[in-house]
């Protein structure tokens, strides 16, 4: 297979990764009339426990586009307050509804609902191509530039993807930023986070925050709770050895609400570990490429503040080189502009979520967990569940879909065959 000759594909821009970032960045860029290929490694969105908090940053692009009756359509639960229940009491830390925006609430949905959503928006602009089950692997170089990608099709064949520019939004583990020379800074990370479902009674509530021996995050699915279990990094191993019911009756512990669901929790089969990583590029481009998203800033959970991250990079990108894709090529110094304007905001963001790792997994000897906030100060001073809610929700640079691209751009059809 090796020595097969490879097809030759040549777009305006391949997008490789078919994540929040991936997706939005190409149907933003079709919708400018942009030619777009994105190579997307599965066949399906369907994996579970994947970031799944869309922040009204989000839901605010979705109405910019003129997408967001059929986005509220999809299935989702609603979240005005973030609240924190410590020692039977529930403290509200973070407040939304206020926030001025058309839709002032988290919306919690499976990713693979609103990945499905962009794809589909995708698939009504000509300009756009989704090439499914094709894994890219490597770069495509000349003279210094990154002129496409190689990949595998669906059949293990290979295939070369030439292109003006390669978005790379391949995620925390990036094949291509290991291919373009390019290394992570990353930062100590405290905790590692469990994940499960179990069901859920009709009508049951629960704080989105639990603290007790340990820190328990519970999201509402409507027919069961997803939740997650804050651990210290590094301890999934000897919890595991102490046995599953070991991990049910912690749980049950800090968030009683659970306990009736627990026992279906039989097998740490059913768990799922997610080994935070707070990393970051210093540099996200070279000539021809530019990382998005996790590959260029992977988050911790903390916050939930992932997926709008990743998104607001796509947006960015996409005012920014948009134009310079349709006419003129893309320019070092254009790649540079797109991370001069969304790294800050990341970093900022990142720092957060360490100072918030502290209080949620403290040191040895550092006691319980604490919440997101000082109950004693969000008592005496009302504003900063306000404060918090706009930073989560909005963060420090929401950025809005241009004109251009609000309107269904025409482009000049699929990617053309070499």
């Amino acid at each position: 297979m090796d020595d097969a000759v490879p097809e030759i594909l040549t777009t305006t821009c391949c997008v490789v990764g078919g994540g929040p970032a991936g997706l939005m960045a190409g149907v933003l860029l079709a919708r400018q009339g942009v030619d777009v290929v994105v190579l997307e490694k599965h066949a399906d969105f369907l994996r579970d426990f994947r970031g799944d908090t869309i922040h009204p940053s989000t839901t605010e692009l979705m109405a910019e586009l003129g997408w967001l009756e059929g986005f509220l359509r999809l299935p989702h639960t609603r979240v005005d307050r973030a609240t924190v229940g410590l020692g039977g009491e529930s403290v509200v830390v973070g407040r939304f509804d206020r926030l001025p925006v058309r839709c002032p609430f988290i919306a919690f949905m499976p990713q693979w609902d609103f990945l499905d959503f962009l794809a589909d928006r995708g698939a009504e602009l000509p300009a756009f191509r989704l090439m499914r089950s094709t894994p890219a692997d490597g770069l495509l170089v000349e003279d210094g530039r990154c002129v496409g990608v190689t990949a595998r099709n669906r059949a293990g064949a290979p295939v070369h993807v030439r292109a003006e520019l390669v978005l790379a939004t391949d995620g925390r583990d990036s094949v291509l930023r290991e291919a373009a020379g390019l290394r992570p800074v990353a930062s100590p990370s405290r905790m590692d986070v469990l994940w499960f479902r179990v069901p859920r009674v009709p009508g049951a509530e629960a704080p989105l925050f639990n603290a007790g021996d340990g820190a328990v995050v519970a999201l509402n699915r409507g027919e069961y709770w997803q939740a997650a279990l804050i651990i210290p990094a590094g301890q999934h191993d000897a919890m595991r050895r102490q046995g599953i019911e070991a991990l049910r009756e912690r749980v049950r512990g800090i968030a009683p609400v659970l306990a009736e669901g627990l026992a279906s929790l039989e097998s740490w089969d059913q768990v799922r570990l997610l080994r935070v990583r707070v990393d970051r590029l210093r540099r996200w481009w070279r000539p021809g490429i530019l990382f998005l998203g996790d590959a260029a800033h992977a988050m911790s959970p903390a916050g939930g503040v992932g997926v709008n991250l990743a998104i607001q990079d796509a947006v960015a990108a996409a005012n920014l080189l948009g134009p310079r894709l349709r006419g003129g090529g893309v320019r070092a110094r254009d790649l540079a502009r797109v991370q001069r304007r969304r790294a800050w905001p990341a970093r900022v963001t990142q720092l957060f979520q360490l100072v918030l790792a502290r209080r949620l997994v403290p040191g040895p000897g550092g006691g319980p967990p604490k919440p997101p906030l000082p109950v004693g100060l969000v008592r005496a001073l009302p504003v900063l569940p306000h404060l918090a809610g706009r930073f989560i929700g909005l963060g420090l640079r929401p950025e809005h879909v241009r004109p251009r691209a609000r309107a269904r751009g025409r482009g000049p059809g699929r990617a053309r065959g070499g």
